[in-house]
Parts: C-alpha cells; structure tokens; sequence
C-alpha cells in the first residue's frame, strides 16, 4: 500500500495553519486553528489506518482482509473531542465578546513584567510554596455537619415544604424487623 502524497501534503499545510492560527491573540483564530489541528489529526489517522478492507465482523473474510478498527475508533473519538473543545471555546468566546466587545486576549501586569525581565521566577516560586505550606482550614472535605455546604431539608424542617417525591425503598415483609 502506498501513501498518497497529496493526503501529506494537506495533512502537514492543516497542522502548520492550525499551529499559526492558534498562535495569534484573537480567540476566533484560535478556535479556526484548533478546527484545522482537529482535522489535520483525522487525516493523520485516515493515512495511518492503511489500504481499505473487509469490515472487522467475524466471519466476513479473512483477517488479512480486514480493516483495522482501531483507527476508525481514534477518528471518531478525536471528531468528538474537536467537537467538545470548540463548544467550549465558542462559550468562551461568545463571553468574552459579551463583557468587552472583543475576543482579543490582553496581557496583564504579570505577563508584561515577565517579558519585561522585571519578575523574579524565584519569587514567583517561593509565593506558590508559601500558599502550599499554609494550614489549609478550608478545604473540600466535608465531613462535619456543621462544614456541609449542602442542607437538605424536609417536611419537618419548612411546613410549606411537601415530600411527596417518590422513593425506591424495598418492601419489609411483615415479621421482620427495621
């Protein structure tokens, strides 16, 4: 089985655009850029997966004949992940553009001491250990009552409160005990 040239061609201009795009500030090319790295990587898998074949079901042919599942597998699993991430980046994006009416990504105080050369890393580090090494009173651990975050409340605790909803108990049979 040869490889077709044109496939790596447009498979290595995919990836090389999407890198570029998603190098830039506005949010809009860096969700264009990961659509093309999404569809650069279906193509890497389309050539990786080989010549077509017999579908994989037993008894069809033989295993000679038969195309690898796997590849398909990864393909459809990168297309539902491509899909997820740029649900989320639209989210993203959408808010952005509705808090500052643009989708430009800005750099703040920090960003601009650090190209500057102004921000010591050491320090930075030592500031992150320091909030390692404090007494950490507020976790997510709840194992008190009094720290639950969550109350559930009955019929006996609010009167306007109605438990009518319905319960998946097992049936005592009469003579057994609670």
């Amino acid at each position: 089985m040869s490889v077709s040239l044109v496939l790596v061609i447009i498979m290595s201009v995919l990836f090389a655009c999407g890198v570029y795009a998603m190098l830039e500030r506005s949010l809009t090319r860096v969700l264009i850029g990961f659509l093309l790295l999404g569809n650069a990587a279906n193509l890497l898998l389309l050539i990786v997966m080989g010549a077509p074949g017999v579908g994989a079901f037993y008894g069809d042919a033989d295993a000679e004949e038969m195309s690898d599942p796997l590849p398909q597998a990864l393909t459809l699993t990168a297309i539902v992940i491509t899909f997820a991430v740029s649900a989320f980046l639209l989210a993203l994006i959408y808010r952005s553009w509705q808090l500052g009416q643009a989708d430009t990504v800005e750099d703040d105080e920090a960003d601009i001491a650090v190209r500057k050369g102004e921000g010591d890393p050491e320090e930075v580090m030592d500031d992150e250990t320091e909030i390692e090494d404090t007494d950490d009173d507020a976790t997510t651990d709840f194992v008190d009552v009094d720290t639950s975050p969550i109350t559930v409340l009955g019929s006996a605790d609010i009167s306007a409160l109605r438990d009518d909803a319905p319960l998946e108990r097992p049936e005592r049979r009469k003579g057994e005990d609670a």
